[in-house]
């Protein structure tokens, strides 16, 4: 009786090669006798020498054809819209790091990012005066079982957010937001909505790391010209923009972003506007 290596006869080293130790598990074969291809395969998984490679013409590629191969990797997170060329614009909520986002906006573009929000798998907690403005939304998905719930200002709960269950907390609360009592943290994002400029916006827009606006008023737009550091063509565009439409700020980045409205959105919204 003879014990063979975990390859067999042929396995490294060929046939005459030295032989090895039996591979654990492997039993042996008496001499001459081909074990199985099943036994040699688990005898080379057991020596730890990986999986089995492709075993048919199929499953191969040639090392001229690897460069048709490719992979689309573009940003994760919500659709907010398109940008001027038709784009996709996509913002990131969900980060392991403390991110605020000020929206100067009307309350259909701050639902529509809920909504959108829940769809991606984040649970939304809504910190609001008006909750009959969100209760359509609400009974729409489930009745807050599904990623959606409305709290009164302040009232809102501790909520445990991680990697796999990511919270976004969207305070409308009118122009004098009061101090939240859930800031934003790792997995957990705070977007403030403001129907206009008021006098705690410079301390939120000072404290984001996002800024969004709408349409505002002409001396609004230069009090934000002057405060964010916005060219003159933006601080003019800015009472002129149409609804839906948004100039987003991050650093020195800015971008105009449409967010259009799928069907489904429209049926529970309407259609985009700025005044509520």
């Amino acid at each position: 009786m003879t014990t063979r290596t975990a390859d067999g006869p042929e396995g490294p080293g060929g046939p005459d090669g030295p032989a090895g130790p039996a591979a654990p598990g492997a039993s042996a074969a008496p001499s001459g006798a081909r074990p199985s291809a099943a036994r040699r395969a688990r005898g080379l998984l057991h020596a730890g020498f990986g999986l089995l490679g492709p075993r048919h013409g199929h499953h191969t590629l040639s090392a001229e054809d690897m460069d048709a191969l490719s992979l689309p990797i573009g940003d994760d997170g919500v659709v907010i819209g398109v940008d001027a060329e038709g784009q996709s614009a996509v913002l990131g909520l969900n980060r392991p790091t403390p991110y605020e986002v000020v929206l100067i906006g009307g309350l259909w573009t701050a639902q529509v990012f809920a909504l959108r929000a829940a769809a991606t798998g984040a649970r939304v907690a809504v910190e609001t005066g008006r909750a009959q403005a969100w209760t359509q939304m609400v009974h729409a998905m489930g009745g807050g079982q599904n990623g959606l719930a409305v709290y009164d200002v302040g009232r809102v709960p501790p909520l445990g957010a991680s990697a796999g269950t990511p919270v976004l907390v969207v305070r409308d609360c009118g122009m004098r937001p009061p101090r939240g009592r859930v800031v934003s943290g790792p997995w957990r994002s705070v977007l403030t909505l403001l129907p206009y400029l008021s006098p705690v916006a410079p301390r939120l827009i000072r404290q984001a790391r996002l800024v969004g606006v709408q349409r505002v008023s002409p001396d609004e737009a230069g009090e934000l010209g002057r405060s964010m550091g916005l060219p003159r063509d933006d601080v003019e565009a800015l009472p002129t923009l149409a609804d839906g439409v948004t100039l987003w700020c991050a650093d020195r980045d800015r971008q105009y972003v449409m967010t259009q409205p799928t069907d489904a959105e429209i049926g529970l919204l309407g259609t985009p506007r700025r005044m509520d």
